[in-house]
């Protein structure tokens, strides 16, 4: 942040907001900007063959690169790189709302926080609308905490964050634009499950004939029913589906590894 730390009047909180990314040049700039009260913005970028780089150099951040080789190895990788001794983790194609911002300088201004980390609800816009069942919301991350007490130990593709102490609430959201339509969440349900069949190869696991066949029909149970997924209309209807079909195809990619195939998308 070029050195800043003032801002309206105060000091910037002790926080660095770390983002990884790979060609991410239609989302990075508002996410950066939807975090600019902070002492440090940092982008660790994958290797992107678009404008992300120089996006996120304009909107204040400082740029590393390095190959991108799993979720939660980059993000150890940019967590090491963080300069403050709190950090904030943003994915590119999330916003940190006018709320939150309140709230996360709120707590900073009233001195050390209290906890090693903090976890926040996320809202999702999907399909014209804000998603409120079939799980999606609160969907409740930890992506606020001290530097010196976490870590990501996730299952690739998704991470998770490990604290060392106590862990608080906040309230106010973050935002979350993961697709830009239906053809969208086709294509990142292909990459996410073939990196699921992978991980869950690599552990091990098995994919019994009777699990590839009965997790679909019952995460869609899941989603719309005891999830409520049916408050949100058609928009709900689609996420159940779409939910169900990533049970199908984890399951029947890992089946497909454990025999000596690949994961492509038309296993």
């Amino acid at each position: 942040m070029g050195g800043a730390d003032q801002i309206e009047g105060g000091r910037r909180p002790p926080l660095s907001v770390f983002v990884i990314a790979q060609d991410e040049e239609a989302h990075i700039a508002d996410c950066l900007a939807s975090a600019s009260f902070a002492a440090e913005l940092l982008v660790l970028d994958g290797g992107s063959r678009d404008r992300t780089p120089e996006l996120a150099a304009a909107a204040g951040a400082r740029v590393e690169r390095r190959p991108f080789d799993g979720m939660n190895s980059q993000k150890n990788a940019a967590l090491a790189l963080c300069r403050q001794p709190w950090v904030l983790n943003l994915d590119a194609d999330e916003r940190v709302s006018p709320e939150l911002r309140r709230e996360i300088e709120a707590l900073f201004a009233a001195g050390e926080p209290a906890c090693a980390g903090y976890t926040m609800p996320r809202r999702a816009w999907h399909l014209g609308r804000w998603i409120r069942g079939g799980g999606w919301y609160p969907d409740r991350k930890l992506r606020l905490f001290r530097r010196d007490a976490g870590r990501f130990a996730g299952c690739d593709p998704h991470d998770k964050v490990v604290v060392d102490g106590p862990v608080g609430r906040l309230h106010g959201d973050l935002l979350h634009y993961a697709y830009r339509d239906l053809a969208h969440h086709e294509a990142k349900m292909e990459t996410y499950t073939t990196a699921a069949a992978r991980s869950a190869f690599a552990a091990g696991r098995r994919a019994p004939l009777l699990r590839m066949v009965l997790s679909p029909p019952l995460r869609f149970l899941k989603s719309y029913f005891l999830r409520a997924g049916f408050r949100d209309g058609r928009a709900g209807l689609i996420l159940a589906w779409m939910a169900a079909r990533y049970e199908w195809h984890r399951w029947r990619k890992l089946r497909r590894l454990r025999r000596g195939g690949q994961p492509s998308a038309d296993c």
